[in-house]
């Protein structure tokens, strides 16, 4: 049996996620970066967010809500509050924590030597490999999307 303890993920200290025994902290650019790609990955957001929005989404993903919007963004989301909240498995908050956690697990897995990346030409996308498994994909749990409901600007 491994009883090897995996690292956890540190960019800085100005936000913090905890999952059980793994405690990530992220500082505020890391952060912001990766709940953009959140929102992205999950069809919410269709590009690249200005600096007003990227506020009101962080806040959401942070504070489980937006009470002050700062951006069109933020509007939009209680605009629609009623589609976006739910049990907590198919809520965009829920689901935009759990992406920043997993994205930052998975780099510390490839900074600890468990996890390769390879660029996929064909597809023009890149995918995490298990070096000890002859390169084998990690399979990652498919995620809902929210395109439905997804903000674009005026």
């Amino acid at each position: 049996m491994d009883m090897t303890r995996r690292g956890n993920y540190d960019s800085g200290e100005d936000f913090v996620l905890e999952y059980g025994e793994l405690r990530f902290t992220f500082n505020e650019r890391d952060f912001a970066e990766r709940c953009e790609q959140a929102a992205l990955k999950l069809g919410f957001v269709g590009g690249r967010l200005e600096d007003h929005e990227l506020e009101d989404l962080v806040n959401l993903a942070v504070n489980g809500e937006i009470q002050d919007p700062a951006s069109a963004l933020g509007e939009h989301v209680n605009d629609c509050w009623p589609e976006l909240v739910g049990p907590s498995d198919r809520s965009l908050v829920h689901w935009l924590r759990r992406l920043v956690f997993r994205s930052a697990w998975l780099d510390q897995r490839v900074k600890e030597g468990e996890l390769d990346v390879r660029f996929d030409a064909d597809a023009q996308t890149f995918a995490y490999v298990q070096p000890e498994r002859d390169g084998e994909p990690v399979e990652l749990a498919p995620e809902p999307s929210w395109g439905r409901v997804a903000y674009s600007r005026r």
